[in-house]
């Protein structure tokens, strides 16, 4: 074939646009799902399973898509074991996930369960070198097999984990490509897994694909919906919870799913932009095959006492939103000048500044709709403005109400606020300004004609 049509079709292939919510990249095999905000943009590092007809884990690249909005996503790069030190045909190309120091982006990739490498690139989507021709992690390193592993930062310093059933820690030296002192295994108290629900299974107590991430200076130690928390990166962890559980599906997302059942299989990570939390995990549902699996994302709140809440498992996904359902004000896709709190065993937020914004893009099915109804309270009563703005906080104003509330613990109050020139679909901003100082609460949100 003609030179120029190859890269022609390999240019199409690679600009190939989804608008998705959940699964964010439907019927293509994403999985395996790592997430990372490289200058205000998502990508995604992951694995792909290659058909629908497989019947076992066929894995022949590794892959990256990117999104503005985590709605609307387009592939940017394609990794092929051919280009690393296993070369030539392998079809075990698992977890993967991505590290960036200094400008250079460092792309760590599972040689199935054995091994990990890692290529270098000077952008999040490359193009990609290797730097060792060798492992990594080599496979006679620790006790646990060297795979799935995670990248974790925290002032300049980045951290490897790895393993199955038990996992293990390193720090990266400088050069991102190689380790600064021996693996540590990372101790967890009272472990629980999909093999595991009662801790009587000491063999399989967790599962493989740790991942950690901090908040609120504790940190989190996960391995698929599981997780445990700790005060020192380096544990011990104390086992917590699940954030999947039987009330978390939407109808139609519950079934079918792994041999171990719904808690099975969700390998993934968590994530941080504009303020608020994400979960992304593997998810069989829609696709009906434990080996042709998509990703989906759900919001992650915390609770007061710094455990996760029992996350959504549905097709709307984030940063998307049915005009016709009500919204919780907790789902934004943009904050600044609020923080959550809990409230009637669920969440509102609250203004923690003078000035405060909520953005809501990807409203659909807004044009029969001219009012907005806010479920508010102010647990000292006052005096606010709100205004609703079209796609940026300097955007046409279409709504604005100013409150006089009176101080209320309990009961919330609702606003009705006229809108004007709604289209079908709007990417909305929500501006609230405290006039005298108190804090404004906002549980939920809906549209009415």
């Amino acid at each position: 074939m003609n030179k120029r049509i190859v890269n022609t079709l390999f240019l199409l292939n690679t600009l190939i646009a989804v608008f998705a919510q959940n699964p964010i990249v439907p019927n293509k095999g994403l999985n395996d799902p790592h997430i990372h905000i490289f200058n205000d943009t998502a990508y995604v590092y992951a694995s792909h399973d290659r058909s629908p007809d497989d019947k076992a884990f066929i894995m022949e690249d590794w892959w990256i898509w990117s999104s503005p909005d985590l709605v609307n996503w387009t592939k940017r790069s394609v990794l092929d074991p051919k280009d690393t030190y296993i070369g030539g045909n392998f079809q075990g190309c698992w977890a993967t996930d991505v590290g960036e120091k200094d400008g250079k982006f460092y792309w760590y990739f599972s040689e199935k369960n054995q091994q990990t490498g890692v290529v270098v690139g000077n952008s999040p989507i490359g193009p990609w070198t290797e730097p060792l021709g060798k492992p990594l992690l080599p496979s006679n390193l620790t006790p646990t097999d060297e795979y799935d592993m995670a990248i974790f930062e925290e002032n300049g310093e980045h951290y490897i984990i790895f393993g199955v059933w038990d996992y293990y820690i390193a720090k990266l030296n400088y050069d991102m490509i190689s380790l600064a002192e021996e693996p540590r295994k990372l101790i967890i108290n009272n472990p629980r897994g999909p093999y595991n629900p009662d801790g009587e299974n000491l063999e399989k107590p967790t599962d493989d694909k740790p991942f950690v991430h901090k908040y609120n200076d504790k940190y989190y130690l996960s391995w698929g919906c599981f997780y445990a928390m700790s005060d020192n990166l380096y544990g011990p962890y104390d086992y917590k919870d699940s954030v999947i559980k039987k009330e978390s599906f939407a109808e139609g997302y519950d079934a079918p799913t792994w041999p171990n059942g719904f808690l099975q299989g969700r390998h993934g990570s968590f994530f941080q932009w504009h303020n608020q939390w994400y979960y992304t995990y593997c998810d069989m549902s829609q696709t009906g095959n434990r080996y042709f699996r998509d990703a989906f994302i759900s919001y992650i709140h915390y609770k007061e006492n710094g455990e996760m809440a029992t996350i959504r498992v549905d097709g709307v996904g984030v940063g998307n939103y049915v005009a016709s359902e009500s919204i919780q004000t907790e789902n934004y896709f943009k904050a600044d000048g609020l923080i959550k709190k809990e409230f009637e065993n669920d969440f509102v937020v609250e203004t923690s500044a003078n000035k405060s914004y909520l953005n809501y893009p990807n409203i659909k099915g807004l044009e029969e709709y001219s009012k907005l109804n806010l479920n508010i309270r102010a647990p000292k009563g006052g005096n606010f403005s709100v205004e609703i703005r079209k796609d940026s906080l300097k955007g046409e104003l279409i709504g604005e109400k100013t409150l006089k509330l009176q101080e209320t613990t309990i009961y919330l109050q609702n606003i009705e606020i006229n809108l004007s020139s709604l289209d079908n679909k709007e990417n909305l901003y929500f501006l609230i300004e405290q006039l005298n100082n108190k804090s404004l609460q906002m549980d939920s949100f809906v549209f009415s004609k």
